[in-house]
């Protein structure tokens, strides 16, 4: 099978071919650190940690660069140093460090790269350098701006002409611009607010630039796939694009441009501005990462998802059902195999996660139904491909018995021990009597040919 990708720019799906299948590089924007970050920031890091995966497997693990950036010095960031007394980097390290705790909450593989805009001014200074030298861009009033007229291609990858961009964006009209469209690259900080030396004066990035120059200095350009949210395609995107071609002369910056959609809470995009976020943080609190992950992949990655407490309650079930095959197969020997053809031509056609969730059900019940040799089989192809698509690592008594500390586990053993004892004796009524204290613990006791489990309702 080859590997199919929706590109935003030429708005179609098309075969996926790097430029050297050696060395596959992948940029994704990532968080800006001054606060934790709301769940819908964590849709295009779950969607690409998929893609991520699946690239390794088909190009081998070394093969593939993925870098996600951080962006540590903004407006926000410098708001909430201030406030508490201080430097950014005492912020930014400690939400670095929470984001990075709840991606791997999540399941997501660490990117190879996570560049730092405070730890690339060198090379962001250099690029900006070199736009204002090649007359991409021009310095006014302690400021460089980008010159939109300098550039044919501005507006191709978001499909929007320059008055219709004009017309969209929260644009600063500053009598110093040549045109309104135009973008800061380099600004003079305020009192009081971190600087670094340039050519223009003490000052700090605009937003836009630092993606170019991190992708430049860390994998290269042109690089082969650019994510991120839908969001992003306009202003950041287009004029990240824009900045990075006029930099390099090289036309084609990113091979395929892939965006997805919207997390929605209600009918409005989640977003911290509008005061409908759900924290990743305290969601983890109340449900296992891995309910969580499935969630967020339950949809296609380019369709709009709507964030609810059902979603999250459906996402526990579908993982019950696949957790419990494998805890009713324990006992069966799974060999190390490939995932399944079927289930790869769906993570191939545009990271089809649906379809590759309705694949691994299917192998669920095959597990189930099978002979013994078949049903090796179908453990091994269920574990192979839950694996790739980051699921059912861990040990299913675990995943049912998540959240019991020891004490009470011990306790509830004991209970289940004792309630199969009374029923060998026929003590029928002190079987339902330790039931009864069982339901009282949140607990439900599963009766099988091989003896009782239990599982939490809900969490204890």
């Amino acid at each position: 099978m080859t590997l199919n990708l929706y590109d935003t720019m030429s708005r179609e799906k098309r075969p996926f071919a790097p430029a050297d299948p050696g060395r596959v590089t992948m940029y994704v924007c990532g968080p800006t650190v001054y606060n934790y970050s709301h769940i819908g920031n964590f849709r295009p890091v779950v969607v690409f940690d998929v893609l991520f995966r699946l690239l390794r497997h088909v190009y081998g693990p070394g093969a593939v660069v993925y870098a996600a950036n951080v962006t540590d010095v903004d407006d926000k960031i410098n708001a909430k140093a201030q406030a508490e007394g201080v430097p950014i980097a005492v912020v930014t390290d400690r939400y670095l460090a929470a984001y990075n705790a709840d991606m791997a909450a999540l399941g997501a593989l660490r990117p190879t790269e996570q560049p730092r805009v405070t730890q690339t001014m060198d090379a962001i200074v250099a690029m900006i350098g070199r736009l204002v030298g090649n007359g991409s861009a021009y310095a006014a009033e302690g400021h460089v701006l980008f010159d939109t007229q300098a550039y044919g291609d501005y507006g191709k990858l978001s499909g929007r002409s320059l008055d219709d961009m004009i017309a969209g964006a929260r644009v600063d009209v500053a009598p110093y611009k040549r045109h309104p469209a135009d973008f800061v690259l380099w600004k003079p900080s305020k009192p009081g607010e971190p600087a670094w030396d340039s050519p223009w004066g003490a000052g700090r990035p605009g937003w836009h630039i630092e993606c170019s120059a991190m992708i430049e200095q860390v994998l290269g350009l042109p690089i082969d796939i650019h994510g991120g949210g839908i969001d992003l395609v306009f202003p950041h995107h287009e004029n990240e694009r824009a900045q990075g071609v006029c930099a390099s002369h090289d036309s084609t910056y990113a091979q395929v441009w892939m965006h997805n959609g919207f997390l929605n809470m209600g009918d409005e995009k989640m977003s911290k501005s509008l005061g409908n976020v759900a924290l990743a943080h305290d969601l983890l609190e109340q449900h296992p990462g891995e309910a969580i992950r499935w969630a967020l992949l339950v949809g296609h990655y380019r369709a709009p998802l709507e964030w609810t407490g059902d979603l999250l309650d459906q996402a526990r079930r579908s993982l019950d059902r696949l957790y419990g095959a494998l805890r009713r197969a324990g006992e069966v020997e799974a060999p190390a195999v490939a995932p399944p053809a079927k289930f790869l031509a769906a993570l191939e056609d545009d990271l089809n996660t649906p379809q590759a969730f309705a694949e691994l059900f299917a192998l669920a019940s095959a597990l189930e139904t099978s002979n013994a040799r078949g049903r090796a089989q179908a453990k091994a192809e269920l574990l192979a491909a839950a694996n790739l698509l980051g699921f059912l690592a861990g040990d299913p008594e675990a995943w049912f018995q998540g959240g019991v500390d020891e004490a009470m586990k011990t306790r509830i053993d004991d209970l289940v021990a004792a309630r199969v004892a009374a029923r060998a004796d026929r003590n029928f009524a002190e079987a339902d009597r330790i039931r009864e204290e069982l339901t009282a613990l949140n607990v439900e006791v599963m009766d099988g040919p091989t003896g009782a489990t239990w599982r939490l309702r809900e969490s204890v």
